[in-house]
Formats: structure tokens, C-alpha cells, sequence
């Protein structure tokens, strides 16, 4: 729909740069080419570092993810790639799965920016992807960073209210340690 604009928040600013993964399914190697750009684009203005790994499909993205979360040092990820609507099922399939994996690691606390299309054509598409149009691999891009951001400032808190853990403690009925008690 044109015409529509919508609120897009500032990056975040970092004191240390993050390191993003952009995982990609390039089975429409043009659209992902253009969604890789925009977000490393986007990446880049935030001054992170980024790496560029391939998968075979949308529905490999959240496994490669899943993997690189738990065995690399990234702190935040950017999923990419395309989905178009054809004559099967399987296109929901491919929607829903991919989705709900990136979402169910979000939940637990992975930063992730979702930006694998899914749309009825490839005009569609192209114009999501296009880094001077939609721009939806550079959109990705910030979503994880502000989730990075979020999890950096978090993480300097502790548990809590007005909370603070004791530095020691005795159980009931013991004593301090001195000869004395």
C-alpha cells in the first residue's frame, strides 16, 4: 500500500560492538542478496560486525541458529530469506515452522531480527527486499540489534526490586566462626 509510512526507532548506540549472524536461505538469490545488503547496511551505521552464513531454506535458518547460539560467540542474529506462495501447502508449512522456531529462540532470550518474507509473488518480494524501498533485511538487522541492546542493559541488573543478594550468610543457629560464640 503506498503512501503508508510507519514509526521506525533510532538505533541503539553500543559501548562495545556487537557481533551479528546474518543467516540466510538464498533460494531466491537475488531477493537475498538484497535483504543480506540492507542488513549489513543497517549493521554497519550501529557498528557492528557481522558474518554471512547460507542455508538451503527458511525452514534450515532456525536450526542454523539454534546451533550457532549455543556453540559461537555472537551476540544477536538476523534470519533472511523468502517465501513464496505456490500451488501446495507446503508454503504455510515453511511460514508457520520458520517462524515459530525464530520466535520460541526469541522467547528464550536469543536476539533475533526475523526477516524472511513471506509474500503471494515475486514483486512482492522484491520490493520488500529492496535496500531503497522496503528494506526488510536492513529492518531485521535493527530489530536484533535493539534486542542486543535490551539484553547488554539488563544484564548489568540484578533480580528484582530494590534486591540485593547478601554477600554472606549463617543458617540459624550457627555461629559467626569466632572461638568466642
Amino acid at each position: 500500500m503506498a503512501g503508508i509510512s510507519h514509526y521506525t526507532l533510532e538505533l541503539p548506540k553500543f559501548d562495545t560492538a556487537p557481533r551479528l549472524l546474518i543467516v540466510v536461505a538464498p533460494y531466491y538469490k537475488d531477493i537475498a542478496d538484497n535483504l543480506i545488503a540492507g542488513a549489513k547496511a543497517v549493521a554497519e551505521e550501529a557498528g557492528a560486525y557481522v558474518d554471512v552464513i547460507e542455508v538451503p531454506g527458511a525452514l534450515e535458518v532456525p536450526t542454523a541458529i539454534a546451533m550457532a547460539a549455543r556453540m559461537a560467540d555472537y551476540d544477536g542474529f538476523v534470519a533472511l530469506g523468502c517465501v513464496i506462495r505456490g500451488e501446495t501447502t507446503h508454503y504455510e508449512t515453511v511460514c508457520n515452522d520458520s517462524s515459530r522456531g525464530l520466535t520460541l529462540m526469541g522467547l528464550e532470550g536469543i536476539c533475533i531480527g526475523n526477516g524472511i518474507l513471506t509474500v503471494e509473488n515475486y514483486e512482492q518480494a522484491a520490493v520488500r527486499a529492496d535496500p531503497k524501498d522496503q528494506n526488510k533485511g536492513g529492518g531485521a538487522a535493527a530489530a536484533a540489534l535493539h534486542l542486543i541492546s535490551l539484553s547488554r542493559k539488563w544484564a548489568r541488573r540484578t533480580k528484582g526490586i530494590g534486591f540485593k543478594p547478601a554477600e554472606s550468610f549463617r543458617i540459624a543457629g550457627e555461629t559467626d566462626g569466632s572461638k568466642n560464640a
